[in-house]
C-alpha cells in the first residue's frame, strides 16, 4: 500500500454518518472504516473517500461491523 502522510491519515474518516476513523485495509490498496468495515480505494496514492466508490462492509455502510 502506498504510504500516506501521517497527518492526512490522522484526519481521514468514513463519510458515513458515524464518521469513524479509517485504517489501512490488510493486503489491499484501500482504507477501511473502523466502524462499518467499508473499504475505500486508494488510486495513484490518493484515497477516494466517496461512498459511491466504496465497497460496503459486511452489514452495509455505516452499520456496526
Amino acid at each position: 500500500m502506498p504510504e500516506l502522510d501521517p497527518r492526512l491519515a490522522g484526519v481521514l474518516a468514513c463519510p458515513c454518518p458515524q464518521h469513524a476513523p479509517v485504517e489501512p485495509a490488510p493486503d489491499t490498496d484501500a482504507l477501511r472504516c473502523q466502524q462499518c468495515a467499508t473499504s475505500f480505494p486508494i488510486r495513484d496514492g490518493i484515497p477516494v473517500m466517496l461512498l459511491s466508490e466504496a465497497t460496503p462492509g459486511p452489514r452495509g455502510i455505516g452499520a456496526e461491523a
